[in-house]
């Protein structure tokens, strides 16, 4: 059996977003990062698309061999939940001749209203031109203060939606491989990304430096040998690792990778046991603690 070697990454930043079941108007966040969500950050800085197979060779697993990587993850500083509370097209907005030029549509709609229209105030547009599209002023008409078109129909209805964070939290993810080579490549690539890296959410950049190298040994034991990166953490952080299925009190969380695809993503199954692991003091990022 060949050897195992780890890839440690210190995931840290103001806020971070990991999602399970995240919809447009209501973003959640899992209280650690995901699997899929660490995989998605290696294959950005590795520079892979995501239409496209990583190995050209297996079309059937986009991923691979990404798809290899046992997976864990500890808890050093867990972080506090907040939310973002949005509401979005409500209020109340001026028709800009810019709405009109990068939309066709508006464009065709307020033609008519545009060529009668006398004076040299482009407020003299009426709103019956540009109703029933998202975003689009309702109740258009000069203000008899200032003079600038005001959106002052209130039919639209605001949409509500509800972002999640862990503010303030500090990670310690691995994953690990019998490839060397593989695993150093994707050191290497999380200092120096060909895409842009997040934590788990586009908002959600990560603070300093993230690659903690490859080493070798099974992930308990490089996690076990890693020191803790925050002087608050719990003196023995929770800690979650990928095992086989039928290893006693694992439980099962679908967020193993299969594709990345634009339009057909696609996540399977894994199981994890959380587990307790003293820190040890051999590997550390010492001027990021």
């Amino acid at each position: 059996m060949s050897r195992p070697y780890v890839l440690l990454a210190r995931l840290a930043g103001p806020l971070q977003a990991w999602g399970l079941v995240s919809r447009f108007d209501r973003r959640d966040t899992h209280l650690r990062p995901t699997k899929s969500g660490f995989i998605g950050m290696l294959a950005a800085a590795a520079g892979l698309s995501r239409d496209e197979p990583a190995d050209p060779a297996h079309p059937d697993r986009p991923l691979k061999p990404l798809d290899e990587l046992r997976f864990a993850v500890r808890a050093d500083r867990p972080g506090t939940p907040v939310r973002d509370y949005h509401t979005v097209g409500g209020g109340r907005y001026p028709l800009r001749p810019r709405d009109l030029i990068t939309d066709h549509r508006r464009a065709q709609r307020a033609a008519t209203a545009l060529d009668t229209a006398t004076g040299p105030t482009f407020g003299a547009l009426t709103a019956r031109a540009v109703t029933d599209w998202y975003g689009a002023p309702k109740g258009i008409a000069p203000d008899p203060e200032g003079g600038p078109l005001l959106a002052r129909k209130v039919g639209r209805d605001p949409m509500i939606t509800s972002r999640s964070y862990l503010a303030d939290a500090k990670f310690v993810a691995a994953v690990e491989h019998p490839d060397k080579d593989l695993l150093e490549e994707l050191a290497d690539a999380l200092e120096q990304p060909k895409r842009l890296l997040w934590l788990g959410r586009k908002n959600c950049p990560p603070a300093g430096e993230i690659s903690g190298g490859v080493h070798p040994g099974r992930i308990e034991d490089v996690l076990a040998a890693t020191r803790l990166l925050s002087e608050d953490s719990t003196p023995v952080p929770w800690t979650w690792i990928e095992v086989p299925p039928d290893t006693g009190g694992a439980s099962s969380v679908t967020d193993h990778p299969i594709t990345f695809h634009t339009v057909h993503r696609a996540y399977a199954p894994r199981w994890e046991k959380r587990v307790r692991i003293e820190p040890g003091a051999s590997i550390g990022w010492d001027h990021l603690l």
